[in-house]
């Protein structure tokens, strides 16, 4: 019972203070009551919480959205979060690609020019998509996590405090406005009091009667006026408290920004690195498919037997062309000592090439082979020697060996 009759009591009084709360509330929307302003400093530190949390929101919700782009693929990841479950592995897109080139390269043959194309790039495909992988693996970890840490615990924490500290600014002004009206009545109880009836009918003592009741009405009020004082020294001080604990945890915005700084460190070392091992597959891609020869690559049947490197300088940049010009091109001076040379000489082979008929020999990238000029052959050819089979070679695809 006594317990019951706490409980009431307890309800009774939230809802006293819940209501005015909301009258103050009410009355300072329209201009009706006065306001306790927070000082400027606390202002400023409002601000760039809530600065902080906008941004950090629009920043992470983008990165998501570069991270993985398919947002059916995003709600799902969302949905195992929350059921605080892993998400089953997908194949990604750059993996999937891999997958149909090395399956595409597989049917036509790998034994021909494209068919050995497609599987090399399907397997550097495969590649990127670990890598991508990686990157999603290690920007989720230490990029996205600490700003959804930010988001949902230590903003969280600054907004219950911050909405705990907007109650207790109402309760102050609220006691203010109390105490107020309470030094209001106690002046118009005195002026009361003061005056004197006079005159001897019913009107006056009827008159004093009421006049007899205002007072006692205005006397309650008076009472107050003690019980108002003290009420607004206790509101004055647990509203100076809890704003002292908002402005320490806004303080400590600035600690977020320097971890989130750190964060951000990691994220760019992130890409760099999947950046550059995409550069160095690509790279390597380049190397071993080098240059098809023309009569695959020409159109409306016209056909050359002149092989053309094809190294995408304009793709790959000039500080690429640099670092791979002595994989993707033999020089000058080489190719002319290779024909004419007298005699044979050893030569590596610096792409994988498939014979277009009897005539030539196919190589395979890194052998070596013996090659010799003959006379009235292509200048771009020469013969090739491998064992017991012998056949023209490009001479685009060797590098005379010393």
């Amino acid at each position: 019972m006594n317990i019951m009759d706490f409980n009431v009591k307890k309800l009774a009084a939230d809802a006293g203070t819940f209501l005015s709360r909301a009258v103050q509330f009410t009355e300072e929307k329209l201009g009706q009551a006065e306001k306790t302003e927070l000082d400027a400093h606390l202002e400023n530190l409002l601000s760039k919480a809530e600065c902080t949390k906008i941004w950090t929101e629009k920043i992470m919700k983008q990165t998501e959205v570069l991270l993985q782009p398919n947002p059916n693929a995003r709600i799902e990841e969302f949905v195992y979060e929350k059921l605080d479950r892993k998400a089953p592995s997908r194949i990604n897109n750059p993996e999937l690609l891999g997958q149909y080139m090395i399956d595409a390269g597989t049917e036509f043959g790998p034994g021909t020019a494209y068919g050995n194309a497609l599987i090399k790039c399907g397997e550097t495909q495969k590649r990127i998509g670990t890598a991508d992988r990686e990157l999603i693996q290690t920007s989720a970890l230490n990029f996205l996590t600490p700003l959804r840490n930010f988001i949902e615990g230590d903003y969280k924490t600054i907004a219950k405090e911050r909405k705990l500290l907007q109650n207790k600014r109402l309760d102050l002004d609220a006691a203010k406005t109390r105490l107020k009206k309470a030094k209001a009545a106690e002046t118009r109880n005195s002026q009361l009091n003061s005056a004197r009836l006079e005159g001897d009918n019913i009107m006056v003592n009827f008159s004093y009667v009421l006049n007899f009741l205002h007072v006692k009405w205005l006397k309650i009020w008076a009472e107050e006026v003690t019980k108002s004082e003290q009420e607004l020294r206790i509101t004055q001080s647990e509203f100076d408290r809890q704003a002292e604990i908002t402005r320490l945890l806004l303080e400590g915005i600035s600690s977020t920004h320097a971890h989130h700084l750190r964060c951000l460190n990691d994220f760019v070392e992130a890409q760099m690195t999947y950046y550059a091992q995409c550069y160095q597959y690509m790279l390597d891609l380049q190397k071993q498919l080098g240059s098809f020869p023309s009569n695959y690559l020409s159109n409306n049947n016209q056909t050359s037997l002149t092989p053309v490197p094809s190294v995408l300088p304009n793709a790959i940049g000039s500080s690429a062309m640099a670092s791979t010009s002595g994989l993707a091109i033999t020089s000058p001076s080489n190719l002319s000592d290779l024909k004419e040379c007298s005699g044979s000489r050893k030569a590596r082979v610096l792409y994988d090439y498939d014979a277009a008929n009897s005539t030539e020999l196919s190589l395979l990238a890194d052998e070596v082979i013996t090659v010799f000029s003959v006379v009235g052959m292509d200048s771009d050819w020469l013969m090739g020697e491998r064992g017991n089979q012998k056949g023209k070679v490009p001479i685009t695809y060797l590098e005379l060996l010393n």
